[in-house]
């Protein structure tokens, strides 16, 4: 912003240059101070893969300098008649990636063998999973807890009672609070329905 002197006629011109001079140096410390241009931040995606190729695409993106996450669970095994720990990826087909996933990164990470695609809508509307679903994840497989695959579950949904006294009951699932919910039992010719508290790993998607 260029500034004009004050005509030196009028009375009081040089306290306005000065005012003015002030006014400039204002502008240009906010200037220093605002922000540049928005750096992109990492994010959660992931990554679709072929039948039992989730170690293999992990491998190859960590060797391209990326971030991949495959957790995995301990299950028992029988081979050649032996019982044995294994471990094996908690969600079969699928890992993460944390990484910026611009343009170029997209194409690195869908070179990859074994790889079926990103889930999303092409490079610049991949579907980004919120960090503390991942952090969680990383929490059990860093402390080792027992965890087992589980169906998903989600309230609204019609499930059926598996395990305990409630066996092959089915009902809606209304809430869901940790490992608990509650099942809406329902009788439509009476329009009435009444509510039981239930252990949701006892319960499955109809």
């Amino acid at each position: 912003m260029a500034i004009r002197p004050p005509n030196r006629q009028s009375e009081g011109g040089e306290a306005l240059l000065n005012v003015a001079v002030q006014r400039e140096r204002r502008v240009w410390a906010a200037d220093d101070r605002a922000p540049g241009p928005a750096v992109a931040e990492p994010r959660w995606f992931v990554l679709w893969t072929r039948s039992h190729c989730e170690q293999l695409v992990h491998e190859q993106l960590a060797t391209k300098g990326l971030h991949p996450f495959l957790p995995t669970i301990e299950v028992w095994s029988r081979r050649a008649g032996l019982r044995r720990r294994i471990r094996i990826p908690m969600f079969p087909g699928y890992l993460f990636l944390y990484d910026v996933l611009d343009k170029h990164i997209d194409v690195e990470v869908r070179k990859a063998r074994g790889l079926v695609g990103i889930l999303g809508h092409g490079w610049d509307r991949r579907a980004v999973v919120p960090a503390h679903e991942v952090e969680a994840i990383r929490q059990v497989v860093d402390t080792r807890v027992a965890a087992r695959p589980h169906p998903y579950l989600k309230e609204g949904q019609r499930v059926r009672i598996i395990r305990g006294p409630l066996t092959d009951v089915e009902g809606v699932l209304l809430r869901v609070k940790d490992s608990k919910g509650l099942l809406i039992l329902s009788v439509d010719m009476l329009q009435r329905s009444v509510a039981v508290e239930v252990d949701c790993t006892q319960a499955v998607p109809v």
